[in-house]
């Protein structure tokens, strides 16, 4: 994210053509204006491969040669003919994470986003603060990664930022074309197979026409099995057709409905509301379970709920204008009523115009994820790839316009649950997987399922199963039909920072489950051995896979040693990240006074990896400042060593800091640095 300046082009000398723009384009891109990002965290060569190579794929997605005509059906429109390993289509958190998952792998991956910007429901057009599990630690891979950066580069607490760290995340990786505005409008089958699709970005005037390998639909709505087919469900099932007892909740056909958020602020002086005259007028009988505390305005209420009577998808523009009339109607309330003084200097700040949806179709595939599995039943899964772990979460069917029951009726249950690879790819469309709200699940299911942090990890799985597909050409079926093929992608979710419940590192590669592990010290319920249990989190208040470091230590160290001399050219670090507690985005200020923004206090932020080589003498490997992510990996040409030991920088800390795993790599088990 750090980069240099080029010299600018003499001006007066000659006019910009159009490569010679994006090539200074790159250029101007690679000085982030996400400030904060140290050189450290940069790849080896450059954090944009090349800032050359940003406008060339910027030049692929609307090269110069096209002209319009070329399709009979949109005369006027350039035709765009591409190629990818891997197509995603939606690009909230799932979409993402697939995307980024795969192109790590190496995967040539294009990613399709029907709006301006990325994140989904967690963009700067919603607001929505993503969630997930609620069993004291968070989900890990991916989406961890995001989490932590947005901490460290946006401590205000900005959605413009958010946004634009998404962005960057996703247009720095070399394997990834993005278009943004576009919307994939058609697939083209042979057989039950995709073999292409049809996107269209009217802002540009050009028709995309996509061939893949793979194809994930993480459009939410599920539009890309909607054109290619898929088998699906909408809404509710009665509780006599999977024996769920949360079934009738709601009659069947119903589902949750759609919010639209506001935030708002507080000024020094009194500041005057009007509403509109299409505005609801609200009493206290609307709200009266429905609760209107200073401690949200900041935020917005998410059970300004409408959708689950109507269709969420074709229903969209009524669904707006009601929301937008019952949010004013709301503030109306608080500001005009009387009953709420505090409000006096409290003034909207943003509201949102695009309905964020919960529910609408659910692509069916060879597993359909139910209320008895969520419960316990997961346990008898062998391919669990992802895990859930928000409350069986569901809303009344009116929403809003229920004023006599509650907005919500949560249902724990006793732990975490593994959601199955069958639940992520579609039974009749052979070569389409799916990830986020619209995997196969039951509506019951579907409740604990729909959280964004929960569909940015399922998200990953699907997009590291899409790349094992591809690299070998086999359908998402015939993955989960073979057991190997199922715990090696089990296992390569574990080395990216995923987790998984019940599965723990049994990487055949990874050198270090053989070594022997001392240390200058460990704080109390640690241990330096902790480093290779093969699990990456701890339950709350427990430390039994994670060594620590006390912050009393001097000079502080970790070393691992062979018996045998081993060739090693990757060493990856977790490193604890405060796994324990919230970390978001969000404009709820209570939340924010919860996190911790900025580098996490337990994260080890300079250290050396220093290697001890067959003969005796000692290399550096990897000298590290200012770091804040979870996974560092650190890549070097192969050396044959003794041990190695990672030694924290001198200086004084304020807490405890640690590490949860270690692991090391000979030449033909690297895989692409991850931060």
């Amino acid at each position: 994210m750090d980069g240099k300046c080029e010299k600018a082009p003499d001006r007066g000398s000659h006019e910009f053509d159009r490569r010679k723009f994006l090539s200074g384009a790159a250029a101007f891109a690679g000085y982030s204006l996400l400030i904060r990002a140290p050189q450290s965290l940069a790849n080896d060569d450059d954090p944009f491969v090349a800032r050359k190579e940003l406008g060339v794929k910027i030049d692929e997605l609307a090269p110069d040669y096209t002209k319009p005509g070329a399709a009979a059906s949109d005369p006027n429109m350039h035709l765009v003919e591409l190629e990818a390993d891997l197509l995603v289509a939606g690009g909230g958190l799932a979409g993402i994470c697939a995307a980024i998952s795969a192109a790590r792998l190496g995967s040539r991956v294009i990613l399709v986003q029907d709006r301006s910007r990325l994140g989904g429901n967690s963009s700067s057009e919603v607001k929505m603060h993503p969630r997930g599990s609620r069993f004291g630690f968070r989900e890990g891979g991916v989406v961890e990664e995001l989490c932590l950066a947005n901490a460290y580069q946006n401590e205000q607490y900005s959605w413009e930022i958010w946004d634009l760290m998404l962005y960057d995340k996703v247009i720095r990786e070399p394997n990834i074309k993005l278009l943004l505005d576009t919307a994939v409008y058609r697939a083209d089958k042979v057989g039950d197979r995709i073999e292409s699709i049809w996107a269209r970005c009217d802002k540009t005037e050009h028709l995309y026409h996509i061939r893949g390998a793979i194809y994930i639909d993480a459009t939410g709505d599920s539009r890309l099995g909607f054109e290619a087919g898929a088998e699906f469900r909408i809404g509710r099932e009665s509780s006599d057709e999977f024996g769920e007892p949360l079934a009738d909740y709601d009659p069947p056909g119903t589902t949750q409905g759609s919010s639209i958020l506001f935030t708002a602020r507080e000024h020094d002086r009194p500041m005057y509301y009007e509403p509109p005259s299409w505005a609801r007028r609200l009493t206290s009988d609307d709200l009266k379970h429905r609760p209107v505390d200073t401690e949200t305005w900041h935020y917005g209420y998410w059970w300004i709920e409408l959708g689950g009577v109507y269709d969420t998808i074709r229903d969209n523009e009524r669904l707006r204008f009601e929301l937008l009339a019952i949010v004013l109607g709301v503030w109306d309330h608080i500001k005009n009523s009387g009953l709420y003084p505090k409000s006096a200097n409290w003034a909207l700040e943003t509201v949102g115009m695009i309905p964020g949806k919960r529910e609408s179709r659910r692509l069916m595939g060879d597993a359909i994820l139910t209320q008895q599995d969520v419960e316990g039943n997961w346990k008898n899964f062998q391919d669990g790839v992802a895990f859930g772990g928000w409350s069986l979460d569901d809303h009344p069917a009116m929403g809003f316009d229920a004023p006599e029951r509650e907005p919500y009726l949560p249902t724990r249950y006793p732990e975490p649950y593994n959601i199955p690879l069958g639940s992520l790819y579609s039974k009749n469309v052979s070569n389409l997987l799916m990830a986020g709200r619209n995997v196969s699940a039951t509506h019951v299911a579907f409740t604990s399922l729909r959280v964004m942090l929960t569909c940015a990890v399922m998200g990953q799985a699907a997009g590291t199963a899409a790349h094992q597909c591809q690299a070998v050409g086999i359908t998402p079926r015939k993955l989960r039909a073979s057991k190997k093929r199922v715990v090696a992608l089990q296992q390569q979710l574990l080395r990216d920072g995923a987790l998984i419940m019940g599965e723990r590192n049994e990487d055949k590669a990874d050198l270090a489950r053989k070594a022997e592990v001392t240390a200058s010290s460990a704080s109390p319920e640690t241990s330096p051995k902790n480093v290779l249990s093969g699990l990456t989190y701890d339950k709350p208040e427990e430390f039994a896979n994670r060594w620590m470091v006390p912050s009393s230590d001097g000079n502080p160290w970790i070393e691992l040693s062979w018996k045998h001399p081993v060739e090693v050219s990757e060493i990856q670090l977790t490193h604890d990240t405060g796994m324990n507690r919230d970390l978001t985005m969000t404009s709820l200020v209570w939340l924010q006074d919860e996190m911790i923004s900025g580098p996490q206090p337990e994260t080890i932020r300079d250290y050396r990896i220093i290697a001890t080589l067959g003969d005796g003498t000692e290399k550096e490997l990897a000298n590290v400042f200012d770091n804040y992510q979870r996974i560092r990996r650190h890549a070097f040409d192969p050396v044959r060593l003794r041990s190695f030991r990672v030694k924290l920088g001198p200086g004084v800390r304020k807490s405890d800091q640690g590490l949860y795993e270690i692991r090391a790599y000979g030449p033909k088990h690297m895989v692409q640095e991850s931060v």
